[in-house]
C-alpha cells in the first residue's frame, strides 16, 4: 500500500505512536510464534476494495484446513518462506494466478512500472523463477492472464537468496505448468450510481492460455472502464471572509481503457529460454464540469463549462532470451514503449447579461518513447553468485502545445506560451555487479555496486544539454529467524526517474494555474533504509510490518523560476519516513470457522524547507495516513460469502508559490457485498458502496503574496456522489 512517491509531512504524535506500536508488535511476534509453534500456519483472502481509488494488491492466504500444514514453514536451505498450492485457495474459487496471489499473507505486488529502467525496477513477482520483462504490461497483467488450472504452486521466497540482482524481502514465485490444452476465463463488471453519473457497462475481460511441454502462451482482451462524478456547492470568499460567489457544480470523469495483451514462452531442449510479452492499449478520457455561478451585485450571474478530452494510443513490447555462455548464463532483454496522447482542455464562461464569453483553449499532443536494452551475466564465484549487468536506455518526450484565450469580443485568439512546444531526450547507460551468498543457513546476503551516466537534452530557446554521473548500489540481508518469522533489511542508493512533462510549460484551465518551463531539473537521489518483518501467527493469522527512512537530495517540488513564474524544480533536501503494515486475523484461531479481518495501515512523515517561506512543511500532495479494513465470512459447507470494507485516508496539502489546496473527505468510505461462488458455475458478487454517504471536499486559498500572508480569495467545496452498486460475474471455460 505504498502510494507515496515523495515525503509528505513533518513529525506528528500519531506517527511516533505508530512506530512504537509497530516496534512492540514486531518484538511480540516471536512470542506469539512460540506460543503457536504447534499450530500450522493459517491464512485468508483479501478482496478488492469497493473504493473508486486505485486498489493495492495486498493479500492474505486461505484459512481452509488444507492450508494448515508444513508448507507454511520457512525453508532456510532454499530460501523459501512459505509455499501454497491451488488447493489452499479452493474456497475462493480463483479464476487466475492473480486471484491466488491476492490471497497470500502479508504480501503486496510491486508493479515497478514507474521505475528507472529495468535494473531498478522494484517488481517482486517471478513466474517460474524468471522476472517479467515488462513495465506497463507487468506482473499484475501477467498473473491475470494465467488461468488457475495452470498454477502448480506459489512460493514466498527470500529475495536475497535468488540469483537475481536487486531483489530482497518477500518475493513471490508463481510456478506454472501448461495443461496441454486451451483454457479461458472471463469477467464482466457493470456498475451503477444513484446520482449524477451514467452507468458503467463496458468493464470486462476475456483471456486464453495454452501450450505444451515446451511452450506456454497467454492472450487477453479487456476494457478497464469507469464512470465517476460528484455534485455540490462551492463558495468563494474574499480576504475579509465575505461571500463573493456561490457555485452549483456537477462533474463527470469517464474513461475506457481497451487493451489486447499476451505472452509467449519457449524452453528449448538445452534449457535456453525465450520470453515475449506485448500489449496494445487505448485510453479515452472525458471530463466535464458545469458550474452555475451567482455572485455579488457587481458580478453578473454566469454559467461556466470546463471540458478535458484525451484519446491516447500506446503499446509495449518486451523480449528476453536466456542461454548458457561460458561458465554462466547470459540473459539479453529488450523493451520498447510508445504513447501518443492528444489532449484538449477548454473553459467557457457565458454571462446572463449577454456580455461576451470568456475562457481559454489548451491543445497538446505528446509522444513518449522508451527503449531499453539490457544484458545480465550470471555465474558462480567467490563462494556465492555474481551478476554482471549493463543497461542502455533512451527516453523521449516530444510535445506540441498551443493556447488560445477569448478576447474582449469573446473570440479565441492565439497566446504565446513559451516553452510549451519542445522535446526532452534522455540517454542513459548503467553498469553494475551484484554479489549474493548465504552467510549462514538462515541468513542471506546481497550487495550491488554500480553507476550510471546520463545525458539530458531539451530543445527550444530555453533548452540545454547536461550530463551526469551517479553512483548506485545497495546492501541487503534476509534473516529467517524461525519457521514463522523473517526479517529483511536493506540500505540503498537510489536515483529517481524524472517526469519529463515537468520540464515544459503547461496550464491547468480548470484551476487557472500555469507552470513555466524549467530546463534545469535533475533526478532526485535518495539514501533509503528499510526493515521489514513478516510473521506467521499460526491459526490467528499473519503480520507484515515495514519501517523505512529516506534521506533525499534534489527533491522535486514547486519552486520559483528565474525570470518569473513557478514550475516543478529541485529543492536541496528532504526527509521521508514512516511505516506500513498488513495484519490478518482469522477466526479459526478462536474456534470459529470462515471469518477473517484484513487490516492495512500506512503512516508517513516528512520534512522539507518551503522555498518561499524558508520554514519546514510537508511535501505536497501525498498520503499521510491510510487505514483499510476488510471483513469476509465464508459460510462453511455453503457457496455463499458476505463481507464489507471501510477506508479512511488523510492527505497533505498541495502547496504552490501562490496557493495552498487540500483535498479531504468526510467519514470513511464503507461498503458491503454478498457473493455466490457457484451460480451455474459462475462466481457472482453484488456490492454496494458509500453506505455512509461520504462527501468529497476541496479547500483552496489563493494568495496575492503568500510570503506576506496576503489572501486573494478562498474556495470551499463540498460534493456528494451517492451510492455505488456493482455486479461482478466471473467464469472459466
Amino acid at each position: 500500500m505504498h502510494s507515496n512517491r515523495y515525503p509528505t509531512s513533518m513529525a506528528t504524535p500519531r506517527t511516533y505512536v505508530g512506530l512504537l506500536l509497530g516496534t512492540a508488535i514486531s518484538a511480540f511476534c516471536p512470542v506469539m510464534a512460540a506460543a503457536n509453534s504447534d499450530l500450522p500456519d493459517d491464512s485468508a483472502a483479501k478482496e478488492a476494495s469497493f473504493d473508486e481509488a486505485p486498489v493495492s494488491v495486498s493479500s492474505e492466504a486461505d484459512s481452509s484446513p488444507e492450508a494448515m500444514d508444513e508448507t507454511g514453514a520457512a525453508s532456510p536451505e532454499t530460501g523459501t518462506r512459505r509455499t501454497f498450492t491451488p488447493e489452499d485457495f479452493e474456497r475462493f474459487v480463483p479464476r487466475s494466478a492473480l486471484d491466488m496471489a491476492r490471497q497470500i499473507p502479508g504480501f503486496s505486488i510491486q508493479s515497478g512500472d514507474d521505475a528507472r529502467g529495468l535494473g531498478q525496477a522494484d517488481t517482486n513477482v517471478l513466474i517460474n523463477g524468471r522476472r517479467i520483462s515488462g513495465k506497463s504490461n507487468g506482473p499484475v497483467e501477467a498473473l491475470e492472464r494465467i488461468p488457475a488450472e495452470e498454477v502448480v504452486r506459489l512460493e514466498l521466497v527470500d529475495g536475497a537468496s535468488l540469483e537475481i540482482g536487486g531483489l530482497s524481502g518477500q518475493v513471490l514465485n508463481v510456478v506454472t505448468s501448461s495443461t496441454g490444452g486451451t483454457t479461458g476465463q472471463f469477467r464482466y463488471a457493470p456498475r451503477f450510481r444513484s446520482k449524477g453519473t451514467p452507468a458503467r457497462i463496458m468493464e470486462g475481460s476475456v483471456s486464453l492460455a495454452g501450450g505444451g511441454k515446451k511452450t506456454e502462451w497467454t492472450l487477453a482482451l479487456g476494457n478497464q472502464s469507469n464512470r465517476r462524478g460528484n455534485e455540490g456547492i462551492e463558495r468563494v470568499y474574499d480576504a475579509a471572509g465575505a461571500l463573493i460567489d456561490t457555485r452549483d457544480e456537477q462533474s463527470n470523469f469517464n474513461f475506457d481503457r481497451p487493451s489486447l495483451s499476451g505472452s509467449f514462452t519457449r524452453i528449448a531442449t538445452n534449457g535456453n529460454v525465450f520470453n515475449a510479452t506485448g500489449e496494445v492499449q487505448g485510453f479515452f478520457f472525458r471530463e466535464t464540469e458545469t458550474s452555475e455561478r451567482t455572485g455579488t451585485i457587481s458580478t453578473s450571474d454566469r454559467s461556466r463549462t470546463f471540458t478535458r478530452n484525451e484519446d491516447e494510443f500506446n503499446f509495449e513490447v518486451g523480449l528476453d532470451y536466456q542461454f548458457g555462455f561460458g561458465p554462466g548464463q547470459l540473459k539479453l532483454i529488450g523493451l520498447h514503449r510508445f504513447e501518443n496522447s492528444p489532449t484538449v482542455s477548454e473553459s467557457l464562461t457565458e454571462f446572463a447579461d449577454g456580455s461576451p464569453a470568456t475562457g481559454s483553449l489548451f491543445d497538446r499532443v505528446a509522444d513518449e518513447y522508451e527503449s531499453i536494452v539490457r544484458a545480465e551475466y550470471n555465474l558462480s564465484g567467490l563462494g556465492g553468485n555474481l551478476l554482471f549487468a549493463a543497461e542502455g536506455v533512451r527516453n523521449i518526450l516530444d510535445i506540441t502545445s498551443s493556447l488560445e484565450e477569448r478576447d474582449a469580443a469573446g473570440i479565441l485568439q492565439p497566446v504565446e506560451l513559451e516553452g510549451a512546444t519542445a522535446r526532452v531526450d534522455e540517454d542513459r547507460a548503467e553498469l553494475s555487479v551484484t554479489y549474493s551468498r548465504p552467510l549462514a543457513g538462515n541468513l542471506q546476503f546481497q550487495t550491488s555496486v554500480g553507476g550510471e551516466y546520463s545525458k539530458l537534452s531539451q530543445s527550444g530557446l530555453l533548452g540545454q544539454t547536461r550530463t551526469f554521473y551517479r553512483p548506485k548500489g545497495f546492501v541487503s540481508l534476509d534473516w529467517s529467524v524461525s519457521d514463522t518469522l523473517n526479517i529483511s533489511t536493506r540500505a540503498e542508493r537510489v536515483v529517481g526517474q524524472l517526469n519529463f512533462f515537468d520540464f515544459l510549460s503547461t496550464v491547468d484551465l480548470n484551476q487557472e494555474r500555469e507552470d513555466v518551463t524549467n530546463s534545469s531539473l535533475v533526478p532526485q537521489q535518495s539514501w533509503v533504509f528499510e526493515v521489514e518483518a513478516s510473521a506467521g501467527l499460526g491459526a490467528l493469522g499473519s503480520l507484515n510490518l515495514r519501517v523505512f527512512y529516506e534521506d533525499i537530495t534534489d527533491i522535486v517540488d514547486q519552486i520559483p523560476i528565474d525570470g518569473g513564474g513557478q514550475a516543478p524544480g529541485n529543492l536541496p533536501s528532504a526527509e521521508f519516513y514512516g511505516l506500513s503494515s498488513n495484519l490478518t486475523l482469522l477466526s479459526e484461531g478462536i474456534g470459529w470457522r470462515g471469518t477473517r479481518v484484513d487490516m492495512e495501515l500506512e503512516l508517513t512523515d516528512s520534512s522539507v524547507l518551503d522555498p518561499l517561506l524558508g520554514t519546514p512543511r510537508k511535501l505536497s500532495g501525498n498520503t499521510l495516513a491510510e487505514v483499510d479494513v476488510e471483513l469476509r465470512h465464508d459460510f462453511p459447507g455453503s457457496v455463499w460469502a458476505v463481507g464489507g470494507s471501510a477506508r479512511w485516508m488523510d492527505e497533505a496539502a498541495q502547496v504552490r508559490l501562490d496557493e495552498v489546496a487540500l483535498r479531504s473527505e468526510s467519514f470513511g468510505f464503507i461498503g458491503a457485498f454478498i457473493e455466490n461462488k457457484d451460480f451455474a458455475g459462475l462466481t457472482v458478487r453484488a456490492s454496494v458502496a458509500n453506505l455512509t454517504s461520504r462527501n468529497e471536499r476541496f479547500d483552496r486559498t489563493v494568495f496575492t503574496d503568500r510570503a506576506a500572508g496576503l489572501i486573494d480569495f478562498i474556495e470551499e467545496r463540498n460534493r456528494t456522489f451517492g451510492r455505488i452498486f456493482s455486479l461482478t460475474i466471473e467464469g472459466s471455460f
